[in-house]
This record gives structure tokens, C-alpha cells and sequence, in this order.
């Protein structure tokens, strides 16, 4: 995947930076109840499953706010022109491993689900929770489809570990009968503000009523 590398000493957010930089706990979260009704209807329409069609609309929502495909390598940031996923697959022994998902914008959305359906089939046989690749670039996925949750804490490896993890819920109906989805994500504050989460959240919920 291909990259950049910010000069953090002229970056708007110099100052943030070093203060969040090495704080014992530099990560923030949010979750927020998003409308997936249109797009719950189009993956039943399509024979689309829902799981890899959301990761997908969450990649895409992720990938379009820059400061979510940056990390921490070191002593330096850097931007990656586009960020893949890896996500958790649910075993019948009650266990999971994980699977990556490349994100290709020119790919149809068929197609897409079709490469899905074999990505995910094959590391379900392979049952790891190896990473086959170089995870620097990734989102990180995970979902608690049983239930429709108000918070999360999440793990994560440290205060180097700049990785966006996405997760989200159940979604149920609400008094409007509008089905509203728990999203939840975590970030490195030294890199992501409030108004780039934001920015996650306004892409998602644009993606998810344009998509065909």
C-alpha cells in the first residue's frame, strides 16, 4: 500500500500531537447510533449478506477523512493513499480469526461481494489469528451483532497503537420505525480529532443512502 510521510513540525495539529503524543492512554471513542434502514432493505434486495457489505461502507466512509489512514511509525506519521480492512470471523467452536478484505474503489460492488464471500470462506478454513499481511495500513473490524450497546471499550496494544478500530451492534428499530445501528470508533488522539470522527459519521451515513 502506498504512503507518505507527514511533516508533523508543519501540520495544523503540531501542538496536539506532541501533547497526546505519549499519553499514558491517548485513545478516544465514540459511538453513534447510525440509520441503516435503506441499506439493510438494498442487501436483502441484492442477496447481499450484511457484514461484508457494512465493512465495505465503512472502509469507504474511513478511507475519505485523511487524518483515520494515518499512523504512528516511530518517531514519524505517515498517510497511506488507501487503507485496507481485517476483521473478525465468528467459528462454530464459539472462537474467531481474522480476515482481510482489500477495498478497491473501482470494484463493483457484486463483485466485491462475491471476493468477500471467498476471503472470508478461506480464513474461516484457516481459523488464524495470524495477520497474513502487514497490518500498519488497516482498519481494524470487529462487530457485537447481538446486541445494540450504548458504549464499548476496546483493546488496543499501547500508546503507539494508531490504528482506527471500527465496531458496531445490533440494529433495531427505533419509535419511528427507522432501524438505528450502534457504530463505534476508536482513534489516536494525537492524530484524530472530534471533527474528523465526525467526519467519519457524515460520510458513513451519506454512503449508506447513495449506495445502488
Amino acid at each position: 500500500m502506498d504512503y507518505r510521510e507527514i511533516d508533523m513540525t508543519a501540520d495544523p495539529r503540531k501542538a496536539h500531537f506532541d501533547h497526546f503524543r505519549h499519553a499514558p492512554n491517548p485513545h478516544v471513542g465514540l459511538t453513534v447510533d447510525v440509520d441503516v434502514t435503506e441499506f439493510v432493505q438494498l442487501c436483502r434486495e441484492k442477496g447481499w449478506s450484511f457484514y461484508p457489505a457494512f465493512i465495505r461502507a465503512a472502509a469507504m466512509a474511513a478511507n475519505a477523512v485523511p487524518e483515520l489512514r494515518r499512523r504512528i511509525r516511530g518517531d514519524r506519521v505517515v498517510e497511506y493513499e488507501r487503507c485496507d480492512t481485517s476483521h473478525i470471523e465468528l467459528l462454530e467452536n464459539g472462537a474467531y480469526c481474522y480476515c482481510t478484505l482489500r477495498h478497491d474503489p473501482a470494484q463493483s460492488w457484486d463483485d466485491y461481494m462475491a471476493y468477500a464471500a471467498f476471503q472470508r470462506g478461506r480464513a474461516k478454513a484457516g481459523a488464524s489469528i495470524e495477520e497474513e499481511d502487514d497490518v500498519e495500513g488497516m482498519f481494524f473490524i470487529s462487530t457485537v451483532p447481538w446486541l445494540h450497546y450504548r458504549a464499548i471499550s476496546q483493546p488496543n496494544f499501547g500508546p503507539d497503537a494508531s490504528n482506527p478500530a471500527i465496531t458496531w451492534g445490533k440494529y433495531e428499530p427505533d419509535y419511528r420505525g427507522r432501524l438505528m445501528m450502534p457504530v463505534s470508533l476508536l482513534v489516536h488522539h494525537s492524530l484524530v480529532d472530534g471533527l474528523q470522527i465526525a467526519a467519519f459519521y457524515r460520510e458513513l451515513e451519506t454512503l449508506l443512502k447513495e449506495i445502488r
